[in-house]
């Protein structure tokens, strides 16, 4: 698993950036195995996903709905289930539930203080923590081939989850990747500069490239030509940590393009665009170390002769915004954070190139892993088994609709709380808090969600519809967080409340 991958960012599923930047070794799980063209998060946010994927429950079920917030390690998930029943366990990377996986039933593990740092990291062991000279993709890497080697020749079944920081921000690649794609021109999405008309809750969020990005910390953008100087960086650990040849290295590369920059007398679009350009440099550059940790990974599965009695599944915690309506992160219930990328390849059991077309989430790997396991499937699990759906046999009451509900605000970026239901073309989303506002979308007309409906005679039929089955979904899931579907917009109050209480404590935590 990555953090914040964009599935746009990944050549397998056809995207023009995929052509530009190619991400090969997950392209293979693809070509081996199966390909999930509709996978979605239920809640497009680090420390939430990764508490669904575990326990195959949405946020209001397992208890973590927002990051700052304590996962308790002793409930029930799918790995301590694998253990007990004789799998050996690890973890090696990002955790980002509580301070450690101690207490989860998983067997080994090393995971990254927090968030992580990309040069350097704080690592926490059973034994403590300590800093780990190298790069953060090429650790984690080294932490799971290592294990591999140690505790994947015998006959004892083994589950691994190799969880890496990047992409996250501050995007920051690994010296060998720093000049992959400086000069590459990517193509500014056409909706880079949006006016947000008739969404007010996309116009309130601060999440914007050209005005929120921080210039030093995300950008490395120097103050003026000829200079080293870092702009705006107000969380200076990430480039402290690094050694003075890392830093040489690292800021070396970008100068050329810092001191063009400076020198250059841009207009305020051209540097938006300028930026845009600087930050899928660095983006995509960081991909690419965890493309090859996968080939890694891959090769190492192939030459030990465990391929083929080994299921390896690539996905990440939710996807990103790569400039479409002006946006980084996630959070919104639009597409490209509430679609994630999802491979899945076993060699005699899932036919190589297939495409599953149903709606999956990530509720559902639980499930999955369960069910492949040979174990008995679980009531507290909201999601389904998707053994089915991968042999190209979805059962006939497959869902039709997802459901997603996003809890942090107040909180870092400002997007309101919100929840919804896609259901094929069509999406109905509720803002609640101090924005309250429905919005709906017609993906076939409108796949960019630039014209909300809501209010468009002509669909009244279906958001009446689409009502409905947001009702239904919210009493399925037994999720009654925030206000009902069919509580007035005026219910400003109560909203408000709900949203400053889903936020809890913590929300002003910037990781």
């Amino acid at each position: 698993m990555s953090d914040d991958h964009a599935q746009t960012a990944i050549s397998a599923y056809g995207t023009e950036i995929g052509k530009l930047a190619p991400t090969p070794n997950i392209d293979r799980i693809a070509a081996n195995g199966a390909l999930f063209e509709n996978s979605y998060v239920t809640n497009s946010l680090c420390g939430p996903s990764r508490a669904t994927m575990l326990t195959g429950q949405f946020s209001h079920m397992h208890g973590f709905t927002q990051n700052g917030q304590k996962f308790d390690n002793g409930q029930w998930n799918w790995v301590r289930e694998l253990g007990q029943s004789g799998y050996k366990t690890a973890l090696f990377g990002k955790w980002h539930l509580n301070y450690s996986p101690e207490g989860a039933g998983i067997d080994d593990w090393a995971v990254l203080d927090d968030q992580g740092k990309y040069y350097n990291p704080d690592i926490i062991t059973p034994t403590g923590r300590s800093v780990v000279e190298g790069y953060a993709s090429d650790i984690v890497t080294d932490y799971s081939i290592d294990w591999l080697e140690n505790n994947a020749g015998s006959d004892e079944p083994f589950a691994i989850l190799i969880h890496h920081k990047a992409p996250h921000r501050n995007f920051m690649p690994a010296i060998r990747h720093l000049q992959k794609y400086i000069g590459t021109e990517f193509p500014v999405p056409t909706n880079y500069f949006d006016h947000y008309d008739g969404r007010p809750a996309a116009a309130a969020q601060e999440m914007n490239i050209y005005r929120d990005m921080y210039e030093g910390h995300d950008l490395k953008m120097t103050t003026e030509e000829g200079s080293t100087e870092l702009r705006f960086n107000p969380w200076t650990d990430d480039f402290d940590r690094m050694t003075q040849e890392q830093r040489d290295a690292y800021f070396g590369a970008l100068q050329p393009g810092n001191d063009a920059m400076n020198a250059a007398d841009m207009s305020e679009r051209e540097m938006a665009i300028w930026k845009y350009q600087r930050y899928m440099d660095e983006y995509l550059g960081t991909v690419a170390a965890v493309d090859e940790s996968v080939g890694r990974v891959l090769d190492w599965l192939e030459t030990s002769g465990q391929a083929d009695n080994t299921i390896v599944v690539y996905t990440s915690d939710q996807g990103f915004y790569l400039g479409e309506h002006g946006w980084f992160d996630k959070r919104f219930m639009y597409e490209e954070s509430l679609r994630t990328p999802l491979v899945m390849q076993w060699p005699g059991h899932i036919a190589p190139g297939t495409r599953v077309g149903v709606p999956v989430q990530n509720v559902d790997y639980a499930a999955t892993f369960l069910d492949f396991a040979g174990l008995a499937p679980r009531d507290s699990i909201q999601g389904r088994s998707l053994r089915e759906v991968v042999d190209g046999h979805p059962p006939a009451d497959w869902r039709k609709d997802i459901y997603y509900h996003y809890y942090e605000y107040p909180g870092f970026h400002s997007v309101r709380a919100h929840y919804g239901v896609k259901s094929g073309q069509y999406k109905l989303m509720r803002y609640y808090g101090d924005i309250n506002q429905w919005e709906f979308y017609d993906l076939e007309t409108d796949p960019n969600e630039m014209k909300n409906r809501i209010d468009d005679p002509a669909v009244q039929g279906i958001v009446k519809e689409m009502k409905a089955r947001l009702d239904a979904l919210r009493t399925q899931y037994r999720d009654s967080d925030g206000p009902s579907v069919g509580d007035p917009l005026t219910a400003v109050a109560k909203g408000k409340r709900d949203a400053e209480a889903a936020a809890g404590a913590g929300h002003h935590a910037h990781h």
